[in-house]
């Protein structure tokens, strides 16, 4: 195709040569530069595509996209932009032919509840003959094909190819979660959702390779309401003005508030031996009884989302309740079966909202002992292992410190930093850096009404250590313990 094709929804400089030549890919990795390639450089965390200009021309790239002066061959054309990652984002809709205008686009937002709200509104959609695909923190799934997850916001090239193919499978709708990190790189510009979703908003993501600020984080997610005809979002939430802060889709709300235009309560919690579960009534522009297999408040508001989107394609009301009672999720609030009178349960909860979030929630449930098991990704803000240990050792009886992915730290560096928050609360504690061990500690001492909660890891099924990813899943670990 033309270049000039390509770029027909941005604003450029061509520096020499013409935006008329034909190219036959569009490239942003410089491995995969073919002849006749177009190259965008885009500036990533570790590396910067200006930088291996001189390979991708020796490789026969025929036009490079730039966002800084660069001195290259008369015969490469060199068009000029102010944001090469922009740029690639519209570059790559052009190039797979507009893919989400062929879909019904739903985008997801927040520091939690994204993945549990993503499952629950395509197994809604999915029950009722709708084909919908998902994009997320743990997999892509198109049609039967299922795609392990690197990133929550993939690459705006991999977002519009999965489209592509989504299209080409015969899939009507897809959930989205959108980072604050895919807004700040503009992985999802391009083009416009038809449905945003916010679920509500937390310190967190915030540090060097990051967000500089709380500001910065805020406004990044806000972005998703300047670029989706319908805005859905948490009235209950304290930053909800802010985020829809000159926003120009319709909104609609959902929360506790009787307030919303869709509203839960009559709120009851279901605790049996190993089993824990919610119940609620829905109110407002819809009337239903909903029950989930999925305990905590925090999940009456992710299913009252889900509700609140799937009235929009008419969805019956029966539907909804039968796909909701069946609904799991790997890795949020997962139960894993056990023999004893005690419950275990494996979250993805790694920044301190969502463990708050989680644990008061598990307190209401009344457990007779309350164990909480977490470590502290390495490379990551420090003040999210000091705010995490506090917050544990307010709201556990019992914390068990050990490792997650310590990347380029030592293990016990993190865990010294958790133990001062933990030495803040009340709670008992203990280090084990063993991930195994720990967990084997907390299965060999349970006791009777025990809630052990087994977090930060969720859905991965590994531990990143000195940049080598070594298998290691929860579930087994748990499983090990039980010598089962």
């Amino acid at each position: 195709m033309k270049l000039q094709s390509l770029l027909e929804q941005i604003d450029y400089t061509c520096l020499q040569k013409d935006a008329h030549t034909l190219v036959t890919d569009l490239v942003y990795d410089s491995r995969k530069v073919v002849e006749g390639s177009v190259f965008v450089c885009i500036k990533g965390a570790v590396s910067d595509g200006h930088d291996y200009i001189g390979e991708v021309v020796a490789k026969g790239a025929k036009a490079i996209i730039v966002e800084r002066d660069i001195e290259l061959p008369d015969s490469i054309t060199v068009i000029k932009v102010d944001s090469t990652r922009r740029a690639l984002a519209f570059m790559s809709a052009a190039y797979f032919s507009y893919p989400a205008k062929k879909l019904t686009t739903i985008a997801i937002t927040g520091t939690k509840g994204k993945t549990t709200s993503a499952y629950m509104i395509k197994s809604i959609l999915d029950n009722v003959g709708l084909k919908t695909g998902l994009i997320g923190t743990i997999e892509t799934i198109i049609g039967k094909e299922v795609i392990p997850a690197n990133n929550t916001t993939p690459e705006s090239y991999i977002i519009q190819q999965t489209f592509a193919k989504m299209v080409e499978a015969g899939v009507e709708c897809v959930v989205m979660e959108v980072s604050s990190q895919g807004f700040l790189h503009s992985r999802i510009d391009g083009f416009v959702f038809d449905y945003g979703i916010f679920t509500n908003l937390g310190y967190d993501h915030i540090g060097e390779h990051e967000h500089k600020d709380f500001d910065d984080y805020l406004r990044c997610k806000s972005m998703l309401f300047k670029q989706c005809k319908l805005g859905l979002i948490n009235i209950d939430d304290d930053y909800a003005n802010d985020i829809i802060k000159d926003h120009t889709c319709i909104i609609e709300t959902f929360g506790f508030s009787q307030k919303a235009d869709i509203y839960a309560y009559n709120v009851k919690l279901v605790h049996e031996p190993g089993y824990l579960g919610i119940a609620y009534q829905v109110g407002g522009l819809m009337d239903l009884d909903v029950s989930i297999d999925i305990p905590g408040r925090f999940n009456v508001l992710n299913s009252l989302c889900a509700i609140a989107i799937c009235r929009h394609f008419n969805v019956d009301k029966s539907a909804i309740i039968n796909a909701l009672s069946n609904i799991k999720v790997r890795g949020r609030v997962e139960l894993v079966p056990v023999k004893g009178d005690y419950s275990v349960m494996i979250d993805y909860a790694h920044n301190a909202m969502s463990l708050e979030s989680l644990l008061t929630t598990i307190r209401e449930y009344k457990p007779k002992r309350l164990v909480c098991v977490f470590g502290c990704g390495g490379n990551r803000s420090k003040d999210r292992r000091f705010l995490m240990g506090e917050i544990s050792s307010k709201l556990a009886d019992l914390t068990v410190i050990t490792s997650d992915n310590p990347r380029y730290e030592e293990a016990e560096d993190i865990i010294k930093d958790i133990v001062t928050g933990v030495k803040k609360g009340s709670g008992k504690y203990i280090t084990i850096t063993d991930r195994g061990e720990a967990i084997k500690y907390c299965i060999d001492n349970a006791k009777d009404g025990d809630i052990i909660i087994i977090a930060g890891k969720g859905h991965e099924n590994y531990q990143e250590i000195k940049g080598v990813k070594y298998h290691m899943d929860d579930r087994e670990l748990v499983r090990a313990a039980l010598k089962l």
